[in-house]
């Protein structure tokens, strides 16, 4: 399986933030001289204290360390050589040793053998693109690197290198000549190019974006592929636990709070510039209306100080200087996108929520009875001040402007949530149970301890539907397995959920350093324990198995935690004590029913033969370089891919409306308002969605059917 350790997996419960001092006490002193070997240290010590099952570094370990690591450096195998493979390989059952001396030899070699072979390929890439591709030539193009040998000479590397970037050429050419031609039936007068010109612009497309991508390269420094090393390592104990820079930790906690201090606007380098690509909605950049997406930041002034040009600054060190505290200024000078003036623009900053990380709600109507949808995308939590916002208050405010305006049911949609915080999670159980366990979380050589709602207070007591799909893992899948175990919701969705039954929490190693002279030494976050359900299951590997099992487009892709390099086995403990839900009378029924309508929806039937094909198209990674043979392929694919176009154009004949505080926000936020529209129209072709509400509906009726029973006992009585 191939590793991005660049990209932070949003998969993690972070518990709680550990204090190095308090967590270790005194025991071990850290004052190696060289900060890499200081890492190793640290890393290797947090693992050896903390991990629920660090396993054994011997020479299988160091193999799987090195396969993983050289991959992940050079993943389409367009830098390293054959004879650069056969050195590195002299390591391969070495690292387990290296590792355990605080060594970092193998580590030293790679790295400058790759910035080596990274300054031979800026200049091997461009004698590529200099000629012109013959789209005429019989040949092909594998995608499928893993399989591929390394290169045994530079020759070889160059013929590499062209096929790859003829590939991508042949993508633009394609996509160019299908430009001009619907230009053409537009306009008439519009002269098409020929295909000498098209090829030429294909190529200049490529090498621009290629130039791009060695720009980003040249921008990392030592650490960061150090960081990759690190993470080659410590990945091996499993996919969880992961070691933080202090950008990477900075990026984590913006992911798990939805909240930064800044100006409000995602930044991206491009040619050396630092573009503004997104002004975020409600932050003090859009406030200000002086800035917009397209804009460029040429410099960078604090308050009393000289101003810093940026242009041709690493990204990460660009963004430190725009970000601060709420309340400081920052004033940048701005090359704007449509007459290219320059402008110096005063913006004070302040706390950005990013609204896509939060709860949104809708109101769904069904014939005279209306219905409320939930979609959280994550359990996000503010570590420094639980108060402040988080996931369960978030949810609960939203179900109470529900009721208001008469809500028969409720959708909790947890499609795509990779989990979040542990707290968070219990508490928003809570809200739909009297009290009661709600997980069971387990330490290395310790009792369990139950996580319980201790509040009696019911939030919702109506009908309760949970959706879910592969991607919804962690906190969500123990939502799910709760409510599930209570036989509280119906749970409808994929075969199982991810499988993710992992805790991490995430470790400062700044306090573990005496004396540091070396800045910031970043974090871990480190697996520590495993939950289970109430029922005593975990949900590790097996994730939560839906009530009613529906296909979507990743029923047939392996992405689950079971597909993951190094996952803990699943096991089972002992159940909690709890006492299931008991206000629906005939749950089995009402699923039933459900399973009966996907049976004989030829929608879903649909979904289903695109997902198997989706599949199978994922498989093939042969493809030509010849055009002809190149579009006949295409048209072909676009030929069969026409049979899912209904799928697009589906109409589940429910409506959507926002909130009436929602309603009001709008008036004041025009984007909010676009995303809000687009979001309503998506719900009004999600089929997902519709059966929700059928199941709302029978729950609905069951419910009452319960609650007329209780009346007609108590009448009786």
């Amino acid at each position: 399986m191939k590793r991005n350790y660049k990209v932070l997996t949003t998969m993690v419960i972070a518990a709680t933030l550990f204090c190095g001092c308090t967590l270790f006490g005194n025991s071990k002193s850290f004052e190696n001289s060289d900060k890499d070997k200081l890492l190793i240290e640290l890393i290797t010590y947090v693992i050896d204290q903390l991990h629920f099952s660090p396993g054994d570094v011997n020479d299988e370990f160091s193999e799987n360390v090195y396969m993983n690591y050289i991959q992940g450096l050079d993943p389409y195998k367009r830098y390293f050589r054959k004879s650069d493979i056969e050195e590195f390989e002299k390591f391969k059952y070495e690292l387990d040793d290296q590792l355990k001396k605080s060594e970092i030899t193998f580590f030293n070699l790679t790295h400058e053998r790759l910035e080596q072979r990274i300054k031979e390929a800026q200049e091997l890439y461009p004698k590529v693109l200099n000629k012109s591709f013959d789209f005429s030539k019989d040949e092909t193009y594998n995608s499928d690197t893993e399989k591929l040998a390394y290169a045994k000479n530079k020759r070889e590397l160059l013929d590499r290198w062209r096929k790859q970037l003829k590939f991508s050429a042949l993508n633009v050419f394609d996509s160019e000549l299908s430009t001009d031609k619907a230009k053409k039936e537009n306009d008439s007068s519009f002269e098409l190019r020929s295909n000498k010109e098209l090829e030429k612009a294909a190529r200049e497309s490529v090498e621009k974006s290629i130039a791009d991508n060695f720009d980003n390269l040249d921008d990392l420094e030592r650490k960061d592929w150090f960081a990759i090393y690190l993470n080659a390592i410590v990945l091996e104990f499993d996919p969880h636990t992961f070691y933080f820079t202090l950008e990477d930790k900075d990026r984590f906690d913006i992911s798990i709070s939805g909240k930064l201090e800044g100006i409000g606007a995602r930044l991206q380098k491009r040619n050396s510039n630092i573009n503004i690509v997104e002004v975020i909605s409600g932050g003090p950049a859009w406030k200000g209306n002086e800035v917009e997406a397209g804009d460029v930041i040429l410099k960078v002034k604090q308050t009393g100080e000289e101003a810093v040009d940026v242009v041709g600054m690493r990204l990460d060190d660009a963004v430190k200087l725009i970000k601060g505290p709420k309340g400081t200024e920052v004033e940048l000078t701005i090359k704007k996108k449509l007459d290219g003036s320059i402008k110096q623009v005063a913006i004070t900053r302040d706390v950005v929520e990013l609204e896509e990380a939060y709860a949104k709600t809708s109101l769904v109507e069904k014939g005279n009875r209306k219905y409320g949808l939930i979609n959280l995308p994550k359990f996000y939590i503010d570590f420094k001040d639980y108060g402040e916002r988080n996931a369960a208050t978030d949810v609960a405010k939203e179900i109470e402007r529900l009721k208001n305006q008469g809500m028969d049911g409720l959708v909790l949609d947890l499609r795509g949530n990779g989990g979040g915080s542990l707290k968070t999670v219990v508490d928003m159980a809570g809200l739909f149970i009297k009290k009661g366990p709600v997980v069971q979380v387990k330490s290395t050589g310790e009792r369990k301890e139950v996580l319980k709602d201790e509040d009696s207070r019911i939030q919702w007591d109506g009908p309760l539907v949970i959706l879910v799909n592969e991607l919804s893992a962690s906190a969500s899948e123990i939502l799910a397995a709760a409510m599930q175990d209570y036989k509280r919701a119906v749970i409808i969705g994929s075969k199982q959920t991810y499988g993710k039954g992992t805790v991490q929490n995430v470790v400062d190693l700044n306090p573990l350093v005496r004396g540091n002279s070396y800045g910031d030494v970043g974090a871990m976050k480190v697996t520590t324990q495993k939950f289970y359900r109430i029922n005593g299951g975990s949900t590790q590997l097996e994730g939560v198995k839906s009530d009613v099992v529906v296909p979507d487009r990743y029923t047939y892709i392996d992405i689950g935690e079971k597909d993951q390099d190094n996952p803990l086995p699943w096991d089972k403990i002992d159940p909690a004590s709890y006492r299931p839900w008991n206000d629906y009378i005939d749950l089995e029924s009402v699923v039933g029913n459900s399973i009966e309508r996907m049976a004989k929806s030829e929608h879903f039937k649909l979904i289903d033969e695109q997902a198997k094909w989706i599949s199978e198209q994922r498989k093939d990674t042969s493809f030509p370089l010849n055009y002809r043979q190149y579009k006949n392929e295409l048209n072909k694919d676009k030929e069969y891919a026409k049979r899912f176009e209904s799928l697009s154009k589906y109409n589940n004949n429910l409506r959507f409306a926002s909130l009436p505080y929602e309603i009001a926000a709008m008036k004041k936020d025009s984007v909010l308002k676009d995303k809000r529209k687009r979001w309503h129209e998506n719900l009004g072709r999600d089929a997902y969605i519709e059966e929700a509400i059928n199941v709302l509906e029978d729950l609905k009726i069951d419910y009452l059917n319960r609650k007329n029973r209780k009346l007609a006992d108590l009448n009786k009585g």
